[in-house]
């Protein structure tokens, strides 16, 4: 019996740290309107000049190490020397956030099927490491609060958090609580390709810098950032390459500028040229290594 009140009040006491952190979030949205534009410089830093080092995000972990969205490869991410961890959300059938890129399970698993047609214990059943290396056998597919509670536990790491396909505002608001039950909202950026999902994050996570994602620039991405509240727009190279001007455009405008995939050093050494802000790559350490040495005044 001691045992079972003992477990109601804990329960009780999370509910109501829950509702505390979620009143705390609202407030903050509704009567600190502009505190996103208060901290936001400082997730991504003062914007570049061309030639200026860029922050490098490992793209999904660190995928060139371990296989990718997986624990190892988060850990061996947070271990170096990057500032920035990239992940992909989905959510399963049954509404629980976990990290895979693919619509599918059959590329990094040895299951079959859509992520949102399978529950979070069909998911989590499923070997996600063998593919890479015999190793990593029985390696699972995380939930988003595992990669937040390794975040929490790293200081001066940030994640850039991309949520997959059109997420609803209840969605948003559930991935929130786990957020800010732990004390990361601050070390968080949140980013999509769907506009609507961007549209959503701002109405319901507006204290949380967002980025919109667009293989191909818009003729006014100004404007685009602008309207959504983004901080930045995260592109192509060869998008890039066709507006020539858009990072200027960009950076006069208060606006960053983040470009993926890069795994060369010659893509690289054209993104730093452009100016850009941060480099998602599949070889993190070897792109920060490359940065660091090749650094005005090294």
């Amino acid at each position: 019996m001691a045992t079972t009140r003992t477990l109601a009040r804990a329960s009780l006491w999370h509910a109501a740290a829950a509702a505390a952190l979620t009143v705390a979030t609202v407030l903050v949205m509704v009567l600190v309107p502009d505190a996103v534009q208060a901290y936001a410089p400082s997730m991504i830093g003062a914007l570049r000049a061309p030639g200026e080092p860029a922050f490098v995000a490992g793209h999904r972990g660190d995928r060139s190490d371990a296989p990718e969205n997986t624990m190892p490869a988060f850990q061996a991410a947070f271990a170096s020397g990057l500032e920035f961890v990239e992940t992909d959300v989905q959510l399963t059938a049954d509404g629980h956030a976990v990290l895979l890129h693919d619509p599918t399970v059959d590329r990094t698993t040895d299951g079959t099927g859509a992520v949102a047609a399978l529950t979070l214990a069909q998911v989590q059943g499923l070997d996600a490491g063998s593919w890479f290396g015999a190793e990593f056998a029985g390696t699972r597919v995380p939930q988003l609060g595992e990669f937040l509670d390794l975040l929490a536990a790293t200081p001066h790491k940030k994640a850039l958090i991309e949520l997959k396909e059109y997420w609803t505002r209840d969605d948003i608001r559930d991935i929130l609580d786990d957020v800010f039950l732990r004390g990361v909202q601050n070390r968080v950026v949140f980013a999509s390709f769907h506009l609507g999902t961007v549209a959503n994050l701002g109405d319901v996570a507006a204290a949380i810098p967002r980025v919109i994602i667009r293989r191909d620039l818009p003729a006014d991405p100004v404007a685009l950032a602008a309207f959504y509240g983004a901080i930045a727009i995260m592109t192509s190279p060869w998008s890039l390459e066709r507006y020539p001007d858009a990072v200027a455009d960009m950076h006069a405008a208060g606006f960053g500028v983040l470009v993926y995939t890069l795994n060369s050093e010659k893509r690289w050494n054209e993104a730093l040229g452009y100016g850009v802000d941060g480099i998602v790559t599949d070889a993190p350490s070897a792109l920060d290594d490359w940065i660091a040495d090749t650094a005005p005044g090294t």
